[in-house]
């Protein structure tokens, strides 16, 4: 798989400073540059392993701009995405195991191989159809024999709502998925009365020292976590991705808490001498603001 071809003798940093337009060859000798023993300590200091956070800071900050509407900002961030790419293929071509070149070749045999309704022989006539022809090719060249291998496949440093997404949408191809939405809507109520109960009996039982606090806080998380599953399992048969939902409620909250903050100010309000109720109506006032401006 590996080929050295690319490790060609480094161009003097001039060359590098002095064109009007760069290319991908480009930005893959730059990047040789730096990992050489010209170029910069902290280039030649990063491994695969050290470079774990920025690739997910960079996606996100991609994921952010995309959000942002703004063409010029996204194309900055893709450019950083490109970057960590380059990065991680030219460490593993110091160490002779792939290069750029090779992640090309693979990611384009894996389009081709995947798309067999267009490249092979079968027929996908919408996208739903076409999602499961690359399911069924993916099953096959990875090799797996059961679905729970597949459901085991999802990556775990997925952020934990997207995960739990995919894993249900990979049960619901075969057929393990509720009917329809009020499935798991019941599930969200039956798993809320859980954690009540829970929370209780783990309590009383603390307080007569019957449980440990620490075995108490594990299984109230546990209940946790399964209503928080079961709101993704409602979530995804509203055709609702979670993990953008809930990073939209979160910016709703940090803007509108941002306004109830300048309003009390304006009124000599301090923050520790409020009143829950006097926060509620600034709240609400809030809220009324934004109804407001959505209807003009």
């Amino acid at each position: 798989m590996f080929n050295n071809s690319r490790q060609e003798p480094l161009p003097l940093t001039d060359s590098f400073i002095n064109q009007d337009r760069y290319t991908i060859d480009d930005l893959i000798e730059i990047m040789a540059f730096l990992r050489s023993d010209r170029g910069c300590p902290w280039d030649r200091e990063q491994t695969h392993a050290s470079l774990r956070k920025n690739l997910l800071e960079e996606a996100y900050e991609a994921i952010d701009a995309i959000d942002s509407g703004i063409p010029d900002k996204l194309c900055e961030e893709l450019g950083d995405v490109l970057l960590q790419v380059v990065l991680h293929a030219q460490l593993a071509t110091e160490a002779e195991q792939f290069d750029f070149n090779d992640v090309v070749q693979g990611i384009c045999r894996k389009m081709i191989s995947r798309h067999t309704h267009i490249f092979g022989q079968d027929r996908a006539a919408s996208s739903g159809e076409a999602i499961d022809t690359w399911e069924k090719n993916k099953l096959v060249e990875k090799g797996h024999t059961s679905q729970a291998q597949v459901l085991q496949d999802v990556p775990r440093v997925l952020p934990a709502l997207h995960r739990s997404f995919k894993v249900q949408q990979k049960a619901a191809r075969v057929g393990f998925d509720w009917d329809d939405a009020g499935g798991p809507l019941a599930k969200i109520n039956e798993e809320l009365e859980e954690i009540r109960k829970v929370w209780t009996g783990t309590q009383q039982a603390v307080a007569e020292g019957e449980m440990q606090p620490e075995i108490a806080d594990r299984q109230v998380a546990g209940e946790v976590g399964d209503f928080l599953f079961a709101a993704v399992n409602y979530a995804r048969h509203l055709n609702v991705q979670p993990e953008m939902a809930l990073n939209q409620s979160t910016e709703k909250f940090i803007r509108r808490f941002s306004r109830v903050e300048e309003l009390a100010g304006q009124r000599g309000f301090v923050w520790n001498e409020m009143s829950l109720a006097t926060m509620d109506q600034l709240w609400e006032q809030v809220k009324e603001e934004e109804q407001a401006d959505e209807e003009q």
